[in-house]
């Protein structure tokens, strides 16, 4: 089997996009008011929450963030999508409507996804078809932390964690009445969706209510034959992916109780459904939702030896159906309740720091006969220490947590498949000691080291049986042991007023890395994957620069980035799986007044790092355009785009999928996407 690109098609081919929303588009600029950039709220900078439980302003992780109208302009229809091409994200990409970001070669229950700092408590990690279960459209700003976070988030947090942030629990006095809504067409998916937001308080009171719909239809994509498992014959040439369209909504209300010193405590409640298509069989359909209860409270008053304490408890229902031909095959439900406690205690000396507590418990099953893992239980408790030490050239930060895992199955199952019932039990270490040095002048090095440790999960330890919706048999191992990992991290940047470079290199070295591996059996017609536990090294690193080359009434700025990630399999010799491959890209950046555009040049190098059972996948080139346009409509200000994605109409695939889903399901098509987004 191997991919192909395929020619552009000719100029005819016409962009569609939903004509009511551009007319209304075109009305709204025809007869607005454009504003210049400093009207812009949302771009006003913000502390880093994410790892950095002290505030503070500079901080030793690597993070992005996304927020205002660049968050506006990159979401996508899933969380990968909205964070692919971030420095060192890649994208799982199972088909359009199911995508987890991946960071530094690294995915699954090694990247925590977060929800304001509190577990989501889906079934994501699981396996690349289940979807996330929070939606973009929900999230006003995203942090994603590269490098190992295990001391605050836990061993899931070994690759990076992305912190999802919203105010559902308003943190903050509110007075008044404001809100926002937003309005998106277009597309390779023809993307229908709307979202709106309310906030309203008298000063103490606050209350806040959003809700969010987005419908999709099959992606369209250039010509090509579609491919599943390596070896497979290639389906007839088509210009959709079969099986793509989803159907997504979800509401929230929230309310918090707000005092003059910064203190707040509230509660939320939200609710999130997802109906789509497995791209794998066009027979095979999710059916998602989740319902979650949170409360949340911060007392930013003495209390003791402690200045501030954060706590919050969330419980979540989830689950989610496999129907084939409309009949459940397979019912997946996750029942979790998680808690964290942390307390900033008072300086001691010139130290800073804070003291945590974290529980999870989360009961997962899947019913059904093709059920592919037991009934089981799983719960976490762990405590957590973090100092900080200010110095006049820099800072050190130093670490530790401690954490005890058990998991149990139920066992059981179709032909008792999973067999008696069994509890595994962890307790894990995790340290880690940083630091930051001004160097002088506009240079700044950052290093950090640090020993991370995780426990299985359940599906790593029972799983057993056919996963139709990844067309793969999946195997755990009951005595699989805990993972363990040193990683080693530098980070050297030099800024001067508007132009910017920084390198980030990275070394990860695991005594025991919990790998999937092809088995080269077959099982029931599916090729058999095991879980395996080897000996592993990843590294690579992370290249941002940044330069103005026009400075005025028009602004010019240039912008690059090139990101790197290997892993081997020390053990059997061999590229680990499902790695990106080098990557550059490049941007050119003009505003001037309300106006901002970009172009776009995407390249990836062809990845043939690639272990048994898997086939290399071919490089490409894409080329976008961005416009956008701030006006006022009354006394609201607002911002409208348009996007225009793979101009050239490029057939390219994602190396980060799995095998049986690369060739089913390339990247989109040539496609043009508008969207405004309103706040009043």
């Amino acid at each position: 089997m191997s991919f192909s690109p395929a020619r552009a098609d000719s100029a005819s081919h016409v962009l569609r996009i939903t004509g009511a929303a551009a007319l209304g588009l075109l009305w709204q600029l025809a007869s607005a008011q454009p504003v210049g950039t400093a009207a812009n709220p949302a771009a006003m900078e913000q502390v880093v929450v994410t790892g950095n439980p002290l505030g503070s302003t500079d901080v030793v992780p690597t993070v992005n963030t996304l927020a205002g109208e660049r968050l506006l302009q990159r979401r996508g229809s899933t969380l990968g999508e909205t964070l692919q091409g971030l420095p060192g994200v890649a994208n799982t990409g199972f088909g359009p409507n199911s995508g987890r970001p991946v960071i530094r070669g690294l995915d699954g229950d090694r990247v925590r996804i977060l929800n304001n700092s509190s577990a989501t408590v889906d079934a994501s990690s699981l396996s690349n078809d289940h979807a996330v279960a929070m939606d973009p459209l929900a999230v006003e700003r995203i942090e994603v932390l590269r490098g190992p976070a295990a001391l605050l988030y836990g061993g899931a947090a070994i690759g990076g964690v992305v912190n999802l942030i919203d105010n559902r629990i308003p943190r903050e006095s509110v007075s008044g009445t404001s809100g926002a809504a937003e309005l998106r067409a277009g597309g390779a998916a023809r993307e229908k969706s709307a979202s709106a937001m309310v906030e309203s308080g008298n000063g103490r009171i606050a209350a806040h209510a959003d809700a969010f719909k987005r419908d999709t239809d099959d992606l369209r994509t250039p010509r090509f034959a579609p491919v599943g498992a390596p070896g497979s014959e290639p389906g007839e040439p088509t210009r959709r992916v079969r099986n793509s369209a989803s159907q997504a909504k979800g509401a929230a209300l929230g309310t918090s109780l707000t005092f003059d010193n910064g203190s707040y405590i509230g509660a939320a409640f939200d609710h999130y459904g997802n109906d789509y298509g497995v791209v794998v069989d066009e027979a095979v359909q999710i059916r998602m939702k989740r319902d979650r209860y949170a409360l949340a409270g911060e007392w930013k008053a003495p209390v003791g030896a402690f200045s501030t304490v954060r706590a919050n408890l969330g419980h979540t229902r989830y689950e989610h159906e496999e129907l084939e031909d409309s009949a459940v095959g397979t019912r997946f439900e996750n029942r979790g309740t998680d808690w964290r406690i942390e307390a900033e205690h008072r300086p001691l000396g010139a130290w800073r720091g804070v003291l945590g507590i974290q529980g999870e418990r989360v009961d997962a099953s899947a019913l059904g006969d093709e059920a592919f893992v037991p009934e089981t239980s799983t719960h976490s408790d762990a405590l957590f220490l973090v100092e900080e030490l200010v110095l006049s050239a820099g800072k050190l930060t130093a670490g530790a947590r401690v954490e005890h895992t058990r998991v149990n199955s139920a066992g059981g199952g179709a032909d008792g498949r999973f067999g008696d019932p069994t509890e595994r039990s962890f307790t894990l270490g995790s340290a880690s000691l940083g630091g930051l040095w001004r160097l002088g002048g506009p240079w700044q090095l950052s290093a950090s080291v640090s020993h991370s440790e995780r426990a299985p999960t359940y599906y790593e330890l029972y799983a057993n049986g056919e996963h139709v919706a990844t067309a793969a048999f999946e195997r755990g191992d009951v005595t699989q042991r805990k993972e363990r990992g040193q990683h080693l991290e530098l980070g050297l940047q030099w800024k001067h007023n508007t132009h910017s470079v920084k390198l980030s290199p990275y070394y990860g070295r695991f005594s025991n890395y919990i790998t999937l591996r092809s088995t080269g059996e077959v099982e029931g017609e599916l090729p058999v994957y095991a879980f395996e536990g080897v000996k592993a090294r990843l590294y690579g690193f992370e290249l941002e620069a940044r330069t103005r080359l026009l400075d005025g009434a028009h602004r010019v700025e240039l912008d690059g980035q090139l990101d790197m990630a290997r892993g081997d399999d020390r053990t059997h010799d061999t590229p680990l799986a499902r790695m990106a491959p080098l990557r550059v890209t490049m941007g050119l950046n003009w505003s001037r007044s309300a106006w901002n555009s970009r172009v776009e040049v995407a390249h990836a190098r062809r990845q043939d790092r690639v272990p048994v059972g898997d086939i290399a996948t071919p490089g490409y080139t894409l080329l976008n355009l961005s416009t956008g346009y701030r006006f006022k409509v009354g006394s609201s200000q607002a911002l409208a785009f348009l996007r225009l994605d793979n101009l050239t109409d490029r057939l390219a695939y994602n190396a980060v999928s799995t095998p049986t889903v690369r060739g089913l399901s390339p990247m989109g098509g040539r496609s043009l996407k508008a969207g405004v987004r309103v706040d009043f």
